[in-house]
């Protein structure tokens, strides 16, 4: 189901009315159904994965509590082959089997495996990792083992945050499911301030600028580098509200029924370093590679050159993860070069005394922002493009060819008004940047009136300029 669908909003206030009518013995269940539900609106079988991987979790839990020694952690690697297996099967199969081909073909060889055609269940990648944080921090001792099989099957599945995120901790999600939420029109408000702004986010701006990319970055051939430019540009701000619009209802919902959601994003455009972007992008997974990956390799703990590799190894993991293709790869790849090479800048800026003269300058607080938003940028090229000739394509195009015309999509009035929205969401984030409005409009310094007169706006707008109920882009992850 849709955030974003008619379907949706019947669907949240129904379950929030059965969840507050029902006692406290019946309220897990009807989040645990209504999750379900949610799920197999999308493909109905696909739930049976789902249901595969909580019964290995649970039991493999029990058990890392229950033993010992090598035998904890051959349940451990139990539950991790599962869940990594299935994730390789339904996401990296094709993939693999693809590259197979090419290799196997360049050698005289036929490949023997056929391509299955599978597709990918939604939000696999989501809930995957979200599982795995569970046996990993059972077994590093963090995390008491969940008995109740319907309350960790509900950890895993709870619709919110099922589909995209954010990737949640048990410590932070499992005792909500025991807690006793009471009605609160309070939280229904907070709540409905998140899910307006997400959805302002995703199909007032996201899904508008989807009409422009998607045509040029489909026939990049057909366009110049200033249409490229300007479609990447799109992209980078449809990205950005599209999943942080998922995140903001998806935070809103559970708010409203009582649970707490972490941030996921934290403006990230304003980022004034890659290091700082990572920190405020995507910040369930930064974290989660950060304490399941990174620092199980050493971390910073180890000489410069391991380090590195460290590094370089969570970028291009990060980038796999979001999808099967070389694409990704390299995107991961590029943020892990700008990450060593901040390092290095850094190393030399202490040395020679610059940063500490650079660092009061306004300037160059401008200039660190516009290379952390260039620098993402040329990233997102490989992101969005479809193949890695067409990204270098792209990427040539942009660097080389300024005189060609300049696509304005299906009307300049329509490109125009991409990019008023998109300067409209740059002063609302610059207020919340600079304290005038607290990052979801839970302000202090704006008289009240003016707030509710920009909620009601925000419904207007959307009403007015919302243009489609596109599938959101993370769900193919």
């Amino acid at each position: 189901m849709l955030f974003n669908s008619f379907a949706y909003f019947v669907f949240l206030p129904l379950v929030v009315l059965l969840y507050f009518i029902f006692p406290q013995k019946w309220r897990n269940l009807i989040l645990l159904v209504a999750s379900c539900y949610f799920y197999m609106f999308f493909i109905p079988v696909y739930v049976l994965i789902l249901g595969f991987t909580i019964v290995i979790d649970y039991f493999a839990g029990i058990y890392l509590e229950k033993f010992e020694g090598k035998q904890r952690r051959y349940f451990l690697i139990a539950s991790i082959i599962a869940n990594v297996g299935v994730l390789a099967f339904f996401k990296y199969y094709n993939f693999l089997n693809e590259n197979l081909t090419v290799f196997l073909l360049s050698l005289g060889f036929h490949n023997p495996f056929p391509d299955l055609g599978i597709a990918l269940p939604i939000g696999l990648s989501f809930h995957t990792f979200q599982a795995m944080s569970y046996t990993i921090e059972v077994y590093r001792g963090n995390q008491k083992a969940e008995r109740n099989f319907l309350t960790y099957a509900l950890y895993v599945m709870f619709f919110p945050q099922l589909v995209a995120g954010p990737i949640e901790r048990p410590q932070n999600m499992l005792h909500q499911f025991y807690e006793k939420h009471r009605f609160s029109m309070d939280r229904v408000i907070t709540g409905g301030k998140f899910i307006i702004w997400g959805l302002f986010k995703k199909v007032v701006i996201a899904d508008r600028l989807a009409a422009y990319t998607n045509v040029v970055y489909g026939s990049p051939e057909q366009f110049g580098g200033t249409t490229h430019l300007l479609a990447t540009f799109f992209f980078a701000f449809q990205i950005y509200c599209d999943f942080s619009g998922y995140s903001d209802i998806a935070i809103g919902s559970a708010h409203i029924l009582g649970f707490r959601l972490m941030q996921n994003f934290n403006l990230p455009y304003f980022a004034r370093s890659i290091s700082d972007f990572w920190k405020r992008w995507h910040i369930s997974l930064s974290t989660w590679f950060s304490d399941y990956l990174y620092k199980p390799m050493g971390g910073n703990r180890v000489p410069r050159y391991r380090w590195s590799i460290n590094i370089l190894t969570v970028f291009l993991v990060s980038g796999l993860w979001h999808g099967a293709n070389w694409t990704y790869v390299i995107w991961g790849g590029l943020h892990g070069c700008y990450y060593l090479f901040e390092y290095i800048a850094g190393i030399i800026g202490r040395k020679t005394g610059l940063d500490r003269y650079l660092e009061s300058s306004f300037l160059w607080k401008v200039v660190q922002n516009l290379y952390v938003f260039i620098a993402v940028l040329l990233a997102w090229v490989f992101f969005r493009a479809r193949t890695v000739s067409d990204a270098f394509f792209i990427v040539f195009r942009m660097v080389t060819d300024f005189s060609s015309q300049l696509y304005l999509g299906s009307s300049a009035f329509e490109t125009a008004t991409s990019m008023a929205l998109i300067f409209l969401l740059l002063v609302v984030q610059l207020f919340q940047y600079n304290g005038v409005a607290a990052i979801y409009f839970n302000a202090s310094r704006i008289p009240r009136p003016f707030r509710w007169a920009g909620y009601a706006f925000t419904v207007i707008l959307i009403g007015i300029l919302g243009v489609s109920s596109e599938q959101f882009i993370y769900f193919q992850f």
